[in-house]
């Protein structure tokens, strides 16, 4: 049995309706941000590069702590208050930026190449670092969740960290703009069609986070492909997605053989349609 005391309040409830968003959060301690960071920046130090894909995509399949991370229970008690209580993890994702790299995300709804049935999907990103307004962090356009799912450009630009470099084709208030500034340890909470976007970070420090994308249990991937997720509360009878195993060490063999199969349908999800391989150099 699992505790409800975490479980979002009647105001927290109407403002995600409302806002497609809620943010700050407070999930961890900051020395838990920075811990879990320090992690990140172990495996880039032994590797001799920054955190690259294919490990930015899916990264709870190969590293034992985020697979923990994952299974919080402060953040799914969160999740099933606007999900409810049967839940998958459809995908996981570092977004790192570094100072003056000029990556950037550009205005785009989520659910635009997801192929997932219905809206009923929930990212919470955690900041492991500060995210701040001048280092990149999240905006986004409050109340967008409540359209329907608009039509994006793909542009495939230079230094955008999305898979197509996808734009949305409607025009942004910039009234309407609300910036998502987080703590280490702080988290965001929005619906996959809130309009949203990022700067690229003119601070000083790399600006990290780590997404992680939530689904219910009846849910299921309509563009034909084979799709997989992570039961991490209450079961699941519907059976729509292969279900991932949890990693028993970080970087193991058997880990990192399984997160090749389940990463590369992934990536054939994404980029469906585009006659264009993967960014690996992301």
């Amino acid at each position: 049995m699992h505790s409800n005391a975490q479980l979002l309040n009647e105001t927290q409830l109407n403002q995600y309706e409302r806002d497609g968003f809620l943010s700050p959060i407070r999930i961890f301690s900051e020395q838990e941000a920075y811990a879990m960071r320090s992690k990140l920046e172990a495996y880039e130090a032994t590797h001799g590069s920054v955190m690259k894909s294919p490990y930015r995509n899916k990264p709870h399949l190969v590293f034992k702590w985020v697979a923990e991370v994952i299974r919080n229970p402060k953040i799914l008690d969160l999740v099933e208050g606007i999900l409810g209580p049967n839940l998958l993890v459809w995908g996981t994702n570092f977004f790192i930026k570094e100072p003056d790299d000029g990556t950037f995300i550009s205005w785009h709804q989520d659910s635009t190449y997801w192929g997932l049935s219905r809206p009923d999907v929930l990212t919470v990103w955690i900041a492991l670092s500060p995210s701040q307004r001048n280092n990149g962090a999240m905006k986004m356009i409050r109340g967008s969740h409540q359209l329907d799912q608009l039509p994006h450009t793909d542009t495939f630009e230079e230094g955008n960290l999305l898979t197509r470099g996808q734009k949305v084709d409607h025009e942004v208030a910039e009234e309407d703009v609300a910036w998502i500034e987080l703590e280490p340890g702080e988290a965001s909470l929005h619906h996959v069609r809130i309009i949203h976007g990022s700067e690229a970070n003119k601070g000083v420090d790399r600006r990290v986070g780590l997404a992680i994308r939530f689904v219910p249990t009846d849910v299921s991937q309509v563009n034909g492909v084979k799709d997989f997720a992570t039961l991490v509360r209450g079961r699941d009878d519907y059976q729509h997605f292969q279900h991932e195993p949890c990693p028993q060490k970080s970087l193991g063999i058997a880990e990192k053989k399984v997160h090749t199969q389940i990463a590369d349908e992934s990536f054939k999800l994404f980029y469906k349609g585009t006659g264009r391989e993967p960014k690996f150099g992301d």
